[in-house]
């Protein structure tokens, strides 16, 4: 069996980025990566970095054809999410118990530089990457994320696009499925006296697999192109090769964020309320990146110049008028008296003017939002020898700015015979702000390697100026400044040619936003990690253990957690403590000359709890106290790959297990019947929910047609499970049912 092929099936292929990333099939190998980013993939010998740094190579990609980021990251220990829509649209991911809320607590990049619509102003993802074009995943956590930021408490999430080829080459990727679901992907790259391009394109699409009241689209459908050129130049010892990227990606999708009543969802758990008709999300996304790499014998320097524009506007239900109650409160309890009717309208059971009584109409938000990031980013490397020792210096420094401007507004529809439509009243403006920060990043770290032993000691330093405005009153403004400096050690020590152990510690922190007074501290962390690593060439085990002190656990509202009338607003938990587990196995069985059968196993043990008792707002804390855990973070977490695979065809099933998570921490509080609670009353909606536990089965098969291609087909959740995977936004939604698709690939 070929190297390339054991690499293949490698579930454990990890890596440490030097600069930004890119695959490399082996040490060995000659480095053709045009854009000379380069991942070490320590496929068959042993790994001796240090810190947790998980590589999901191309073909690991390519075996269940995920277009959903929530259904890749399966695969790779300390990860914990919430999952939404079903598709991914809107991901929810933290690393190692970090709130999973729109992935606001990782560093998100794709080739090396931020890609979040405003990393530092507003980093809740709406913009998410199409992960069928990337030709790599990887993840950072403890002290390998030190050199990304501004999120680094938990770690940092690259996306990896495809390199610029050194000879022409391309593909076409066509699928169909279930729900209406299509995809398109092809790509060609060439290089033309001596300067080399690629072009690739995505289309994805579905029907949706929910049921609207009334019938219409619930699917979506996204579109991404990308353009990348660059020509390299020899100048002596000096090797130079500069890069152009230019990518474009758009989507309009029929998402909401209404979920239904428990009672509904165990009746028709794929239904959509009436009120839910008009929701409509519409976004655009560009970037622009100019790049220039230079290599001098031990000596790497990479330069980017970037810019990236998003824009959105999300029509969706906010409420209800002439009522206090809030939609999670009415699906939380329908069979109240004082929310019946309201939940009739929201079905559509009722219309919103009744015979008697003030109507109740449909509060239709937009959020609609303007992004910006730009900035130059230089990383470098060299490697050198001082006092006899072998020494790697990694360095970096980015001046980062973005901004998000924010032109919500309101209308008002009504519900008549189960129908919702527009009033044709005047647009009412609600939040009308902008946020800015401007940010020096630098990053230091050396690598020393003494015998057995490699010890890397480094330092993150954040420089932000930010600034806020209320565009509708000029009076209401703020300007705050943050420096922050994190040290971090890490080390690895090799026990033998195949086995090893690992440590390290590092400062994390996560900024607090431009708008917020100085009551909110930023959120800060100081992160341990130890263990260990086995790699004989055949099986392959790490093991690793963490624990994070936060000396200060944060929160912020957005519409998806909170509602539309905390949008923004943070709050400070105090002291807390995440500790945990992640274990990863892989090996491959060779039933005879011409079968394998390569399986893996991945398991995340993680607890998370406040130290310290307080009385927040906060729409998943309430009043806490301590050894209250934290919400939306599963104890036990587990999936396991097994395949079948041949020269011409190959079979997979991967397993995967989530175990129960509370959908709220605390509990309600009211300082009439609460001696030590402050003045007011703060309803928990959530209080006491949980999300039980899930299992979930994949499948999939390829057939190698030789020069003619080969032809797919998986099916995603096999046994067709139906469970609450969140309760949030408003309300009880399911997780994708059974999907079946069949797909041709062919490469030239």
């Amino acid at each position: 069996m070929t190297k390339g092929f054991m690499m293949k099936r490698s579930v454990l292929a990890m890596a440490v980025a030097l600069a930004a990333p890119q695959v490399l099939a082996n040490d060995d190998a000659k480095n053709d990566d045009m854009e000379h980013i380069q991942i070490l993939s320590h496929y068959d010998k042993l790994r001796t970095e240090a810190g947790s740094a998980t590589l999901l190579s191309e073909e690991q990609l390519a075996e269940f054809e995920y277009d959903d980021i929530h259904r890749i990251l399966s695969s790779v220990p300390g990860v914990n999410i919430r999952e939404e829509d079903g598709y991914g649209l809107r991901p929810n991911i933290g690393f190692r118990g970090v709130t999973p809320e729109r992935s606001k607590k990782i560093t998100i990049m794709e080739d090396g530089v931020l890609i979040g619509p405003a990393p530092y102003s507003a980093p809740a993802a709406y913009y998410f990457p199409v992960t069928t074009r990337m030709t790599a995943v990887e993840v950072f956590k403890g002290p390998a994320a030190i050199k990304h930021g501004p999120q680094s408490v938990a770690g940092a999430l690259n996306l990896v696009t495809r390199a610029v080829p050194e000879f022409s080459e391309g593909a076409i990727d066509l699928a169909t499925g279930s729900d209406g679901y299509s995809k398109a992907h092809a790509y060609f790259g060439s290089v033309v006296n001596n300067v080399g391009f690629l072009l690739e394109g995505v289309n994805l699409q579905a029907d949706g697999f929910k049921d609207l009241d009334g019938g219409a689209d619930t699917g979506f459908e996204k579109n991404d192109l990308l353009a990348k050129f660059n020509y390299k130049l020899q100048q002596g010892e000096f090797e130079h090769t500069f890069g152009l990227k230019l990518s474009y990606a758009d989507e309009l999708s029929n998402e909401t964020y209404l979920g239904l009543t428990d009672a509904d969802f165990d009746a028709t758990p794929y239904r959509r309320y009436a009120a839910s008709q008009p929701d409509n999300m519409d976004t655009k996304h560009t970037q622009v990146m100019f790049s220039h790499h230079l290599k001098f014998q031990d000596v790497s320097l990479t330069s980017r110049v970037y810019r990236n524009d998003y824009e959105r506007a999300w029509l969706k239900l906010d409420g209800l008028t002439n009522t206090d109650a809030t939609l999670s409160e009415i699906l939380a309890n329908p069979e109240d008296e004082q929310y019946q009717r309201l939940y009739q309208v929201i079905s559509g059971t009722a219309d919103s003017i009744a015979d008697s009584g003030r109507p109740n109409y449909l509060s239709m938000g937009t959020n609609d939002r303007e992004y910006f990031s730009q900035g130059i980013q230089v990383d470098g490397s060299a490697k050198f020898k001082l006092a006899g020792f072998d020494n790697t210096l990694s360095f970096g420094v980015r001046f980062h700015e973005d901004e998000i401007e924010r032109k919500h507004f309101k209308e008002t529809y009504g519900m008549r015979d189960g129908s919702a439509f527009n009033l044709g009243l005047d647009k009412v403006y609600t939040s009308q702000n902008t946020e800015n920060t401007q940010a020096w990043s630098v990053y230091l770290e050396d690598k020393v390697t003494i015998d057995a032993l490699t010890l890397g000691l480094g330092v993150r330093g954040e420089l932000m100026d930010m600034a806020y405005q209320n565009n509708a009153n000029a009076d209401d403004w703020q300007n705050k400044t943050t420096r922050i400096w994190l040290p971090g050690m890490s080390g690895f020590y090799q026990l033998s040619e195949d086995s090893g152990i690992l440590f390290g510690v590092h400062q994390g922190f996560s900024p607090a936003s431009p708008q917020q007074s100085v009551d909110i501290e930023i959120e800060k962390s100081t992160n341990y990690e130890f263990g260990g690593r086995f790699n004989d060439g055949v099986t392959q085990l790490e093991v690793v253990s963490f624990f994070n002190d936060y000396s200060n656990l944060k929160e912020s509202c957005g519409q998806s957690n909170c509602g539309a009338l905390e949008v923004g607003r943070e709050f400070n938990g105090g002291e807390a403590h995440v500790y945990g587990l992640e274990a990863q196995f892989s090996q491959r069985y060779p039933l005879n000359l011409q079968i394998d059968i390569p399986y893996g196993f991945v398991y995340t043990y993680t607890k998370g709890e406040f130290k310290n008792d307080r009385y927040t707002n906060f729409a998943q804390w309430g009043h806490v106290k301590s050894g209250d855990e934290l919400p939306y973070l599963p104890e036990h977490q587990a999936s396991f790959n097994i395949g079948v695979s041949a020269p011409d065809w190959r079979v997979s099933l991967a397993v995967k297990y989530v175990g129960s998570m509370s959908e709220a921490a605390g509990r309600s509080w009211d300082s009439s019947t609460d001696a030590n609670a402050p003045n007011g009353s703060y309803n928990l909606v959530l209080e006491g929910k949980e999300v039980s536990a899930i299992t979930t089965v994949d499948l999939s098969a390829v057939y190698e047609l030789g020069k003619y291609g080969q032809v797919y087909a998986k099916v995603d959740n096999l046994l067709d499970e139906t469970k609450i995977v969140s309760r949030r936004p408003y309300g009880a939604r399911p997780g994708k049912p059974r999907q079946f698709t069949l797909g041709y690939k062919y490469s030239f």
